[in-house]
């Protein structure tokens, strides 16, 4: 497949790197002639320098007869023009556009973007993204990764494990003999900075962090036994009134479930739109490494703070102080890699990269065929995805013992006729069976010929 990716930033190196890897013919557009130069010689993939929005830019990029484009550069309108070129100029079949600003996606104005008008296949909103993922983070108190599959009725679950985890040095193989009636499978566990599919042999150690996949009834007894039983937060303080902070309020107070919320935003005009949007929220107008205002928003009784200001460093240092003034637990926004490494070391309990979770978002809608669901794991490092099977798969019939599924590529969820089930070794799947799969980076493009037929896959 012949992708163009229109923006060389965070989100548009992750997107080729991950499609280079897996043999596709990459093309990256961007601007800046030094990141282009930058990019291709780290990864295998072209490079154009333009704007993408022109058509002798993206005709150097080979869009005559490519099969895709990615825009994600930095300017919403940049993107939409260029996919409006890829369509009306160089018949491009399909078209992902990143588009920040909320204005553009708001429901009397969803005509812009039909076929005839502004044709762009799927459109990507990071702000609804990371408040949406913001928001799993909240139900799932004590898991660093929270992804629903199967409509909801089983989640990907990650979470690190303290000494007082009671399932220390024990083989997994005996988990299901000691919990029978919990529906969970540890799929994955990450060990000094390294990603590993898990077997039965394997034992867990304090410090590792544990990716599960759990049927959604089972979620906090699975929890539970991995040594994290804190209870979802009511009393939640949000820093920052932009986009992400507003929706995550918004959403909140949609959710009607009791939470009481307080929003700190530096920026007064901000600030008062915020106050005119939100009902029950109160908002705060103040800088929130003051003292002062984290005092007025009483963090000392608050259960979680939720840093999501356009600052990294802002955020973590907000959520340094709440914690240190008496708040339970602190979640950040952060997008710069090498901050990402203080997280732990400095107290927060959780964070949210946006860039991964566009990444995530977009790689959903690349892959083609059935694929229901997708969740990019620790930058890439391997994907949970959701498909479905058919009648002429060649795994249809036979149990996953004897389906030769490749190395880093587990089976870890089954939904048939109705019911989900964690399958073993002797499970045989049938011809419309959900499948959930998690797959290392390194066997996706294994695992892509497997289900080529299977699931009407990639």
């Amino acid at each position: 497949m012949k992708v163009i990716v229109c923006g060389a930033g965070q989100v548009g190196f992750n997107i080729a790197r991950q499609l280079s890897s897996e043999g596709n013919d990459v093309v990256l557009v961007d601007r800046s002639e030094e990141l282009i130069r930058k990019v291709t010689d780290m990864i295998d993939v072209g490079g154009v320098a333009g704007y993408a929005s022109r058509p002798d830019v993206l005709k150097e990029a080979g869009a005559e007869d490519a099969d895709m484009m990615i825009a994600v550069t930095y300017s919403d309108e940049v993107n939409m023009i260029a996919c409006q070129v890829a369509h009306s100029v160089f018949s491009i079949p399909r078209k992902i556009a990143r588009v920040r600003a909320q204005s553009y996606l708001e429901p009397v104005w969803r005509d812009m973007f039909r076929r005839d008008h502004m044709p762009i296949d799927v459109i990507i909103s990071p702000e609804i993204e990371v408040a949406e993922s913001v928001l799993r983070r909240i139900s799932a108190p004590g898991a660093f990764e929270s992804m629903p599959f199967l409509d909801g009725r089983i989640r990907l679950i990650g979470t690190q494990l303290g000494s007082d985890c009671a399932l220390l040095n024990t083989p997994l193989r005996q988990l299901t003999q000691l919990f029978p009636d919990i529906s969970a499978i540890v799929v994955a566990f990450e060990r000094q900075g390294k990603l590993h599919t898990s077997t039965g042999d394997d034992q867990l150690y304090e410090g590792d962090n544990v990716f599960l996949i759990a049927a959604e009834e089972d979620v906090d007894r699975t929890l539970a036994l991995f040594g994290h039983e804190e209870k979802i937060a009511r009393r939640i303080v949000i820093a920052g009134g932009g986009n992400v902070g507003y929706a995550v309020a918004k959403k909140l107070e949609q959710q009607k479930s009791g939470v009481k919320a307080k929003l700190i935003e530096l920026n007064r005009e901000s600030a008062e739109q915020a106050a005119e949007g939100l009902e029950r929220t109160i908002v705060l107008n103040g800088d929130v490494l003051d003292s002062a205002i984290l005092q007025e928003a009483n963090i000392a009784e608050a259960e979680a703070i939720i840093a999501l200001t356009d600052d990294d460093k802002t955020n973590l240092l907000a959520g340094v102080l709440a914690k240190d003034a008496g708040a339970k637990t602190a979640m950040i926004l952060v997008n710069n890699q090498n901050l990402m490494r203080l997280v732990t070391p400095l107290g927060i309990d959780a964070f949210i990269n946006p860039r991964a979770t566009t990444v995530s978002s977009i790689l959903r809608h690349v892959r083609r065929g059935r694929i229901r669901a997708l969740h990019s794991v620790r930058d890439g490092a391997a994907e949970v995805i959701e498909a479905q099977t058919l009648a002429t798969s060649p795994l249809v019939g036979k149990s996953l013992n004897e389906a030769n599924l490749p190395a880093g590529v587990i089976v870890a969820a089954v939904l048939s006729d109705g019911e989900i089930k964690i399958p073993d070794g002797q499970h045989v799947l049938r011809d419309g069976d959900s499948v959930v799969i998690f797959a290392l980076r390194d066997t996706v493009a294994k695992v892509e010929k497997l289900f080529r037929v299977s699931v009407d896959y990639f």
